[in-house]
């Protein structure tokens, strides 16, 4: 079985003439749910036809998190997880441009004739019908329509997939994750909703209750997610199955969003690990405790029910 991988570009000065004449699209791709699927398998669909490159143009911080900063939306998958679903989709390559001052002041026509059509050579670009882009946002289709006839390449507009009759969004999805509607959730993403990253040393509060965990840490200003949560653990030497805690630990004084992981049948240190946490079902939110003790009671039990849970017929 052929395993795809995807070329990560960083910067437009990393860009090389196998990855020019290629069809691509741009944008933030926060989560890439089932629209982004979509439009992405469009570009590839396209690029195998014409036996060219597929191209997918993203931007590190989002232009969201170079703005606002800390008071920017939780972001829904960090570069790494995004890297790892576009592979999937086997697109060639992505290209990863770092959104800075430079970058924000470029108008669209400085886009068009400076990146896509001087550096990239694109063939083919593929966007949805609410594409915008450039300095202030005022680069649109049409714009990129007028380019194309100048510049010799073509522009695809797709429709937006919906869901219950409304536009799938990263917005849509990030409230249904945190209200804790996975069922609603995995229907605008097309798969279950992951979190991946090392296991890192804590300061092994659980070890020292009796319930070991493993760290992640998430490294974003919040997360989409918080509570407990029932999970399937990949990246050791089989699957596990766990108790996951996303929060802040309200109960030690802790301020830093972290991804905690009580593994199932596995008792062992697994610092530097690779992860992949897939979270399943929505236990209960995080709620702060008068004590430890009575923590380590509800952890006892939140184990208890997602053992129940997960031994179900149904699950």
């Amino acid at each position: 079985m052929r395993i795809s991988t995807v070329e990560v570009i960083r910067g437009l000065h990393n860009v090389r003439a196998r990855h020019r004449a290629s069809i691509c699209s741009i944008g933030n791709f926060d989560g890439v749910h089932a629209g982004h699927t979509h439009l992405l398998r469009v570009v590839q669909r396209e690029a195998a036809r014409r036996h060219v490159g597929s191209l997918a143009i993203t931007f590190e911080p989002q232009p969201r998190e170079y703005f606002r900063g800390k008071l920017v939306p939780a972001r829904l998958t960090r570069f790494r997880e995004k890297v790892e679903l576009i592979r999937q989709l086997e697109i060639s390559f992505l290209l990863c441009l770092p959104f800075n001052e430079q970058l924000q002041t470029t108008t669209a026509d400085e886009l068009i004739e400076t990146y896509l059509v001087a550096t990239l050579d694109i063939q083919q670009i593929v966007v949805g019908k609410d594409f915008r882009f450039g300095k202030d946002a005022k680069g649109d289709v049409r714009t990129l329509s007028k380019a194309a006839v100048e510049h010799s390449f073509t522009v695809t507009q797709i429709e937006p997939l919906q869901y219950n009759g409304r536009t799938i969004s990263s917005t849509r999805v990030r409230d249904a994750l945190y209200d804790g509607n996975f069922e609603r959730a995995e229907q605008m993403l097309g798969r279950h909703y992951f979190m991946m990253g090392p296991v890192v040393s804590g300061h092994r509060f659980g070890s020292n209750i009796g319930i070991p965990t493993a760290n992640i840490r998430l490294q974003r200003y919040r997360s989409p997610l918080e509570g407990i949560f029932a999970v399937r653990v990949e990246g050791l030497e089989r699957d596990y199955y766990g108790a996951a805690y996303v929060g802040t630990r309200p109960t030690i004084g802790g301020t830093e969003p972290l991804l905690e992981v009580h593994i199932f049948d596995l008792d062992r240190d697994i610092y530097g690990a690779g992860l992949k946490v897939t979270f399943l079902k929505k236990i209960r939110s995080d709620e702060k405790f008068a004590s430890i003790d009575e923590l380590k009671i509800q952890m006892e039990r939140d184990i208890i029910t997602i053992q129940h849970w997960l031994n179900a017929p149904s699950v």
